[in-house]
């Protein structure tokens, strides 16, 4: 028998472990997906004048707030992307945006993508999503999802099928849906360096946005050349609810919404930076100088009514 000199060797072997009871939550969510018929689109926006707003706060604000943000008042716009059919077969639109936000957080079986849901993120500022979603993160137990991830999903996540028959429920469930929102947005670009897209699985809601990376890159602006931020966005809408050209009216609105959110008149609904102001229900929205005068939304308020 020949012996091999001059390679390493070491010791070999695999570890066995129960699969995390956080998991079954992902499976089962993933399961229930199946049922929608996906309309995957790529596509990049500009977000060189938004990304230096965003700098400019202290605490800079979250891109996954802006996103989210827009999102919102996109899909305010186009109701039918992030419609549902019930048990009956009835098709229902929302009017109202609430938004599915994954957030990492650490438990006793490893990181986890705690869903949170981001209530009216149609007429709420960045700031305010900004600043709730770095209150979750730092708090995960301060919210519902986040107690039952801690005190009752490791007890559940041991009977057998008992997270498949939930989602199968919750998936045509009015209430459920009032509850975890109709749209979905997942930021994955924050994870590594550069540009480059990503596909999600479909899960419970009709309308999924994948954040992707950010790179630099050339476009045509006014006849020239410039170089500029483009951040790579995957849009999945389901194809049961909604055909291809309305899902393409929706995507080119919240590429528009997305690059010119810095001006007040550009967006439907309560503009991207705006602070509602108490009781009174009047919008501080922010002045119209442009991006490359490095306007910022805190500083350069004054009162008006939504654009």
């Amino acid at each position: 028998m020949a012996i091999r000199t001059g390679v390493p060797t070491r010791a070999r072997g695999v570890t066995s472990r129960p699969f995390p009871s956080s998991r079954r939550l992902v499976t089962a969510a993933v399961r229930a997906g199946r049922r929608i018929e996906p309309m995957v689109g790529l596509f990049q926006v500009d977000l060189t004048a938004a990304r230096r707003l965003l700098a400019e706060t202290d605490p800079p604000h979250s891109l996954t707030a802006y996103v989210v943000a827009c999102v919102g008042r996109a899909a305010a716009g186009h109701p039918q992307v992030h419609a549902y059919r019930d048990w009956r077969g009835r098709l229902v639109e929302h009017h109202h945006v609430d938004v599915q936000v994954l957030i990492e957080v650490p438990t006793d079986q490893g990181p986890f993508g705690l869903v949170h849901v981001v209530r009216d993120a149609d007429i709420r500022s960045v700031a305010e999503i900004s600043g709730e979603i770095r209150s979750v993160k730092a708090h995960p137990s301060s919210t519902g999802n986040g107690r039952l991830l801690d005190t009752l999903a490791p007890t559940l996540g041991r009977v057998p099928g008992l997270y498949r028959v939930m989602y199968a429920v919750m998936s045509r469930s009015h209430r459920v849906h009032d509850a975890i929102g109709t749209v979905q947005v997942t930021a994955l670009g924050m994870y590594a360096d550069g540009g480059g897209f990503a596909i999600a699985p479909p899960g419970l809601a009709s309308l999924t946005i994948v954040v992707g990376g950010i790179s630099a890159g050339p476009v045509e602006v006014d006849g020239h050349i410039e170089r500029v931020e483009l951040l790579d966005l995957t849009v999945s809408i389901d194809h049961n609810v909604v055909d291809g050209a309305p899902a393409t009216r929706f995507a080119a609105d919240l590429r528009r919404i997305m690059q010119r959110a810095f001006e007040p008149s550009s967006s439907a609904g309560p503009p991207v930076w705006a602070v509602q102001a108490g009781a009174t229900g009047d919008w501080h929205t922010c002045r119209s100088g442009s991006a490359s005068e490095g306007a910022r939304p805190v500083d350069r308020c004054a009162p008006g009514s939504p654009a």
